[in-house]
């Protein structure tokens, strides 16, 4: 059984960003791609301040690969969560993925997430300005902090920088699937199958993706939800790990009440847009959004966790209908302290239950994988 904390030391002492590394032991690599990502056509007014992030349009991701792999014909793509800003608690996950499943494991940064972001929104030097006004502004709530501010005022600023961040990395994402199963990429043969392993946001991406379909890239590709997969209005970001109070509710107010209701040509509708409209209230196109998760439930899989009060249960729900849900979806609660942000404490005192809990999870993930 893997010993979850000390794995998680090594790989993070070994994983250096855009330099390739073999995993000794292992009998995996670890390689380096670039993307180059495009605007979204609905940028408009927010593009002047966006488009100067050279960080989100030109970076690399990193893949976990069966050392001097050939072409492989299935791969798995590994999403994360909000507000992530490396990719540290994701290097235990994706070595483990690629150890049972002899797969690639793609990681793929979300736009201005990790190293799509300049490194200035994680520095706690260049942010204490910003952190002291929004802490006088908002007096008294506690979630403000060092690790959210950046994100909680962006999204304060402009609620709509959450669709256009996820309608961007939704489009980098229909280019990579295009290019792998095309042939393009240097790692996989044309037709190749991806599956996904989505965390949190990453799981809501990715049902936006599934159900939008681009180009029918997405139609074989296996979904494994980890703390993921809730309808939007029952999320809860309200974290010092994710965003402050005041941002959350900015966000929720307006994904709630006003997206998709201003000025007729305020948002190109396509069927992102659509998909997306359809995951924010859970009585809005319900028998049309629940109809389409029972129609691909072989292809849904997930664990969510008791006391996960950012991604709760009832939220999956509300996403997947009942019966779906309780059929495709297990709910756990792990035996030691854990959290949505933190899922596999690597300081726990109970060492056994979290490396048999991680484990048991990425077991359960990569037999779905493999069945056929």
């Amino acid at each position: 059984m893997t010993n979850y904390s000390e794995r998680y030391s090594q790989l993070n002492s070994l994983f250096q960003l855009g330099i390739d590394t073999k995993l000794p032991g292992r009998g995996l690599e670890i390689r380096f791609y670039q993307f180059n990502s495009q605007p979204c056509r609905e940028e408009g007014d927010l593009s002047q301040q966006t488009l100067h992030i050279r960080e989100n349009f030109i970076f690399d991701y990193p893949v976990f690969l069966p050392e001097g792999a050939a072409r492989s014909e299935k791969a798995i793509l590994l999403l994360h969560g909000l507000n992530e800003r490396s990719w540290s608690k994701y290097l235990p996950w994706a070595e483990q993925l690629a150890l049972l499943t002899g797969r690639p494991v793609i990681l793929f940064p979300i736009a201005f997430h990790i190293n799509r972001a300049p490194l200035d929104w994680s520095n706690p030097r260049s942010l204490t300005n910003l952190l002291n006004i929004r802490k006088r502004h908002y007096e008294g709530d506690r979630s403000v902090s060092f690790a959210n501010v950046a994100l909680s005022e962006r999204i304060t600023q402009s609620p709509e920088r959450f669709y256009l961040s996820g309608r961007q990395t939704w489009a980098d994402l229909t280019t990579l699937f295009e290019e792998i199963r095309c042939g393009r990429h240097p790692l996989f043969n044309e037709g190749c199958r991806i599956d996904i392993f989505a965390y949190s946001i990453g799981a809501f991406l990715s049902q936006v993706a599934l159900m939008a379909n681009e180009k029918q890239l997405f139609s074989d590709s296996k979904l494994f939800m980890f703390c993921g997969g809730s309808i939007f209005r029952s999320m809860c970001g309200i974290s010092r790990s994710i965003m402050d109070s005041a941002a959350f509710n900015r966000m929720q107010d307006y994904y709630v009440n006003r997206f998709g209701c201003e000025q007729e040509n305020r948002w190109y509708r396509d069927s992102a847009f659509e998909a997306f409209f359809r995951m924010i209230i859970p009585e809005r196109l319900q028998g049309e959004r629940e109809a389409f998760f029972t129609r691909i439930h072989n292809r849904i899989a997930g664990i969510a966790l008791a006391k996960d009060s950012v991604i709760p249960y009832h939220g999956v729900r509300e996403a997947l209908g009942k019966e779906t849900t309780h059929s495709v979806i297990k709910l756990e609660d792990f035996p030691f302290n854990y959290t949505h942000e933190n899922p596999f404490p690597s300081q726990s005192k109970d060492q056994s239950a979290l490396n048999e809990a991680f484990g048991n999870l990425f077991s359960r993930a990569a037999s779905f994988f493999d069945l056929n």
